[in-house]
């Protein structure tokens, strides 16, 4: 029996990086996907590479961090698979490193929306229909910038604080309702998070000078097998907590 075998999966960010792994692996391990991301095109292309290799998959563009939009994400896994076994939070974005003195206003509340309003959303959820359930399995995707001060800017630092202090909470609340709640921390990984970056050069000379001490970049591939497990019952006592995956880089 595969991993997942028959279990519905939400998958925001799936469309690229992290998140296209995630969905690939988790379809190959028996999962009935759903593949969220906000561009389209890149929907229907992991849609397609997952039924090309005879796996369940639908798609959903949207931006998460829009209550409304999470509402019709939701309501589109529970009209094709009615249930809601597994959310992986894994849509995030950066902030270009930009220290608190020069960020803005329309910055924060972008970052924010993103990185932690919007797996707040498909949190409280998902959680309500998995106490209907009586099980459920959530993985958010935070950072060691979650667990540290120097790896991102002001906005991205905080958001992924957020999200752990959310994971664990969530965690802890539902732990007897059995619904598990766990974060990923990845360091430095081969994606496309950086595109169209414009980097603080202020802020980036800061984070810099720790960039010598990560002893290699992860692939996707690497964090989406951590995910798979969080995911499955073999982690069935793994809860409310952040798991760090970062090569040794935090060791330092």
């Amino acid at each position: 029996m595969k991993t997942l075998e028959n279990k519905s999966v939400i998958i925001t960010g799936a469309g690229s990086g992290m998140g296209r792994s995630m969905a690939l692996l988790f379809a190959s391990e028996g999962a009935k996907v759903v593949v969220a991301d906000l561009k389209a095109d890149r929907v229907e292309a992991v849609v397609k590479e997952i039924a090309s290799k005879n796996g369940t998959a639908i798609g959903f563009a949207g931006n998460i961090a829009r209550e409304e939009d999470v509402n019709k994400l939701m309501d589109a896994c529970m009209a094709k698979y009615g249930t809601i076994d597994v959310l992986v939070n894994d849509a995030g974005i950066m902030d270009d490193f930009t220290p608190v003195a020069d960020v803005t206003d329309e910055l924060w509340n972008r970052v924010m929306g993103v990185n932690l309003f919007g797996p707040f959303y498909t949190c409280r959820l998902a959680v309500r229909q998995m106490l209907k359930q009586g099980k459920g399995a959530i993985v958010n995707v935070s950072s060691i910038g979650g667990l540290q001060g120097a790896r991102a800017g002001a906005a991205y630092t905080a958001s992924k604080h957020g999200l752990a202090g959310l994971t664990k909470n969530i965690g802890f609340m539902y732990g007897t309702k059995g619904i598990r709640c766990n974060a990923i921390a990845p360091g430095g990984v081969n994606t496309n998070i950086m595109e169209g970056a414009s980097p603080n050069k202020f802020g980036f000379e800061r984070i810099s000078t720790g960039m010598a001490s990560n002893l290699r970049m992860a692939e996707p591939a690497e964090v989406a097998e951590l995910a798979l497990f969080l995911a499955s019952d073999k982690a069935s006592n793994i809860n409310g907590t952040v798991v760090v995956a970062d090569g040794g880089w935090t060791a330092f």
